[in-house]
């Protein structure tokens, strides 16, 4: 019997293995797997064109990643009480989450707000709810970061103009706004206006930030939610790569330079699933989004090149039965996190499968980060997985499949078409689908779901109860806001904002205009709604 033949009956019977991605594993990696796809694998350092190993020379070594716990719910004085809470016990950024309504353009007092003020995020309605918020928090030492879509232009705005109130000068003001509308319409479903006006307002925010708020960050690119809806790793970089495309192109269209815009886009994005897998594509994408600015837009600053993201748990990684597993699960998303390269670590909490998260769920969350960076020595070295045969090996492979996943999207007629016809949420919906009965017939494993469980481990859950007082007091405040300001400023700030939205122009002045006066969310985005109409989504459903 032959070398050859020996090692052919050895492996004959090993199953094959693939990644959620579709790309095959071997069973053994070489350095010339590694070389084969990136010859200049030896010369790649961080802090260096094309940064796969790190945006930073010194990455973690110098400053760990920031760690910013979601965080918000009923009232601002509530959601004002955890702020503080997180930020004693050690959390160096703000996460704020908002109500439904809030994100939807609605006021509190709206019918189609009932039973929904404060339920899943604070309710915020006007410039006073921000005053409450964030009560006795320094803004030029904590961070914020505003998980806020469709209506991202009006608190932006608020945050601004409470930044301008209380003494802060907007030149050198930090912070972070997701607003990526073209996610929503993929993924979680917060829009309000069509997809090529909503884009318009994405770039109006690019364009102030670049000219007036040069070191905050307008838009939060959220590959998150697109992995959430059920799009595979591949899918979820190349998409928000398409998406963040759209932006920059759009802003350009505008005569803003690419070097005065790209470093402050940033990236939000999921970790759940295969542990190298999710390490391969957060290198690959880093690498691929630096020679895009490059490449593509000619940018001359090595900051433009940098992929800055926030990065953690993924929430559909996560499962009711046994939610104690999920603590297990989330301190995994948490390595693969800083494994990586994040700039930013937010972890979802063992309860969040199932409620709103309890203080004490909040705290293992931002405890689980807190070891991991100081117990672990993780952050000693930069990229200690730089090397890897495997790593190095997937992460080419990642480069050339989400590269192919644009492609596709080309062909589509670019991300915008193919989100307003609804080719991608098609094309994510099939995967969601073919995944979800790949769990439900046992072919992904799901610990405590689908495997190692018995009828004795369901357990009772508590569930986060509807405050309605907070709710009736959100009510009451609104109307007094109403009563006590001035309603003829009111009315011009709000005909100014008609008069722009008409014209098309920038719209970020006119908001924080309105909002100094305490024109609400409701009603500016009521405006907006009588200018640019709604958004009808398509419905597809084909499966056999």
């Amino acid at each position: 019997m032959t070398n050859g033949e020996s090692k052919k009956e050895q492996t004959a019977d090993v199953k094959r293995v693939f990644l959620e991605s579709g790309i095959e594993v071997k069973s053994l990696y070489t350095r010339e797997d590694a070389l084969a796809g990136n010859p200049q694998l030896d010369a790649e350092l961080p802090g260096q064109y094309p940064f796969t190993r790190g945006i930073h020379p010194l990455m973690y070594r110098k400053r760990p990643f920031t760690m910013r716990q979601y965080a918000g719910f009923a009232s601002p004085e509530e959601t004002n009480e955890r702020f503080h809470f997180l930020i004693r016990n050690g959390q160096t950024g703000l996460n704020v989450a908002f109500d439904l309504p809030t994100q939807c353009g609605l006021d509190s007092d709206d019918p189609a707000a009932l039973g929904e003020v404060g339920r899943v995020g604070m309710a915020v309605d006007s410039l006073d709810d921000f005053e409450r918020a964030f009560a006795g928090i320094d803004l030029s030492k904590i961070t914020v970061s505003m998980t806020i879509n469709g209506s991202a232009l009006v608190l932006m705005a608020m945050y601004f103009a409470l930044a301008e109130k209380w003494g802060y000068d907007l030149s050198t003001l930090r912070g972070t706004a997701q607003n990526d509308i073209l996610k929503e319409f993929i993924g979680r479903g917060t829009w309000i206006f069509p997809v090529d006006k909503s884009v318009k307002l994405v770039v109006d925010t690019i364009e102030y930030c670049a000219r007036n708020v040069p070191r905050y960050s307008p838009v939060s690119v959220c590959g998150y939610h697109i992995r959430e809806s059920g799009a595979n790793p591949v899918q979820e970089m190349a998409y928000a790569f398409c998406i963040a495309k759209a932006y920059s192109e759009e802003t350009l269209r505008r005569g803003v330079p690419v070097d005065e815009f790209a470093s402050r886009l940033s990236y939000n994005f999921d970790i759940y699933g295969y542990f190298f897998e999710q390490i391969a594509k957060f290198r690959a994408g880093r690498r691929l989004w630096a020679k895009i600015v490059r490449e593509d837009y000619g940018a001359q600053k090595e900051e433009s090149c940098w992929l800055r993201m926030i990065a953690g748990g993924g929430g559909a990684g996560l499962t009711k039965e046994q939610p104690e597993n999920n603590i297990i699960r989330t301190a995994y998303f948490a390595m693969v996190s800083a494994l990586s390269g994040t700039q930013t670590m937010a972890l979802c909490t063992y309860d969040e499968a199932y409620t709103i998260p309890t203080e004490k769920a909040a705290e293992i969350a931002l405890r689980t980060m807190q070891i991991l960076t100081h117990e672990t020595g993780v952050c000693d070295t930069v990229d200690p997985l730089g090397g890897s045969y495997y790593v190095e090996t997937l992460t080419n492979q990642f480069e050339t499949a989400i590269r192919e996943e644009m492609a596709k999207v080309d062909n589509w007629g670019g991300i915008v078409d193919a989100i307003a016809s609804g080719k991608v949420q098609e094309a994510i919906s099939q995967q969601a689908y073919q995944r979800e009965c790949d769990v439900q017939q046992g072919r992904v494993l799901k610990v405590g779901l689908n495997a190692f469980h018995s009828d004795e481990d369901r357990q009772e859950i508590s569930f986060h109860p509807y405050n309605q007082d907070a709710a009736d007091k959100q009510l009451a405040r609104l109307a007094q806001i109403r009563a006590n300001r001035n309603a003829l400023e009111v009315d011009d700030a709000l005909n100014a904002l008609r008069l722009d939205a008409q014209a098309n122009k920038n719209l970020m002045p006119a908001t924080i205009r309105a909002v100094k006066a305490y024109a609400t969310v409701g009603e500016i985005i009521r405006v907006l709604r009588e200018v640019y109409g709604e958004y009808k989504e398509p419905v597809f459903f084909n499966y056999a």
